[in-house]
């Protein structure tokens, strides 16, 4: 299953993503200030990009900036533009990303890394839609949707004084977090068939599944890189025409689980239908590990969220949905 908008699919069948889909089809037409939160390679973009398409501003543009790639002493000009004089090498004006996102969509990649001086400003651009540029005087109107995404702990920034209380609330409206690769294990299969048939289709080779041997090994690596790691492989994989990528390419992560003398496929589940299969040995990977987990912390759910990387609540609906308690 996926969810579409003009250009933009995000695919994923798991219960993690039905639900980040469903509040997408909820919030998309509604003009509401979003913060996407998840780890790097999660696909916080495609979210953003899935928002404004399915906006009254879709016609109009949609403008990304990445806080974390711009120096301190640029950003504020970037996202506000300048005038001309304002400092060395301003020798003409210059508009800025919100006067160019002007009833359109803003996108702000990695908040978090944004300046407590920067912050201030946009701040105040969420509250009276109005700033002026770096050196200028007039005071200058606009009406752009603003979605800010962060792979940090705001809460914790907060906490070190790194980002400021008052501006999290303006963002945290609506809140779409975004699983990680390990919490939605279960779209592995068809996230890799969508990468493997682009890859083919680019470098014009013909397409040819993966190996059982390779899936199952897949399925049970940590992906810290999340979907973008997946991607990257694949393409890697597809490229080379060579499997053994993978050993390459996880033999450093402490977290892999070596597959080399498992039996992954049993005689028995070849007499299932792929479906009935795959869900067999998701569950039994999944119940093995949450019950360990479990175990390890002591059965607490904070410890065992901060163990495996996952959001709380999603740990706690895992956990559930498995009938573990």
């Amino acid at each position: 299953m996926s969810y579409s908008q003009t250009n933009i699919r995000i695919l994923g069948s798991s219960q993690a993503m039905q639900e980040v889909f469903e509040l997408l089809e909820r919030i998309g037409s509604n003009d509401v200030t979003v913060l996407i939160t998840g780890e790097s390679g999660t696909g916080k973009e495609l979210v953003a990009q899935a928002l404004h398409r399915q906006s009254f501003r879709k016609s109009n543009p949609f403008v990304k900036i990445n806080c974390a790639a711009l120096p301190e002493n640029l950003i504020e000009s970037e996202l506000f533009g300048y005038e001309k004089g304002a400092f060395t090498g301003a020798f003409q004006r210059k508009p800025g990303k919100f006067e160019i996102a002007n009833h359109g969509t803003i996108f702000l990649d990695e908040i978090g890394e944004m300046n407590l001086a920067t912050q201030v400003k946009l701040l105040r651009v969420l509250q009276e839609r109005e700033f002026v540029r770096v050196g200028g005087i007039q005071t200058l109107n606009v009406d752009t949707r603003v979605i800010a995404a962060t792979n940090k702990d705001l809460f914790q920034c907060i906490a070190l004084g790194t980002f400021r209380e008052d501006l999290f609330y303006r963002l945290n409206v609506i809140n779409i977090h975004l699983p990680s690769l390990k919490e939605r294990l279960a779209d592995i299969p068809e996230l890799v068939d969508c990468f493997s048939r682009r890859y083919h289709a680019k470098f014009n080779k013909e397409y040819k599944p993966f190996s059982k041997r390779f899936m199952g090994k897949l399925m049970q690596y940590s992906w810290p890189g999340n979907v973008r790691e997946l991607q990257n492989l694949i393409e890697k994989v597809v490229v080379l025409d060579d499997e053994s990528v993978i050993d390459a390419e996880t033999a450093s992560n402490k977290s892999k689980i070596n597959l080399e003398n498992k039996e992954y496929i049993s005689e028995g589940m070849l007499s299932m239908d792929y479906k009935s299969a795959k869900e067999m040995i998701i569950e039994s990977f999944e119940k093995e590990y949450f019950t360990a987990l479990l175990s390890r912390a002591d059965g607490n759910i904070s410890e065992a969220a901060r163990l495996s990387g996952m959001h709380r609540k999603n740990l706690f609906v895992k956990l559930r949905n498995l009938g573990l308690k």
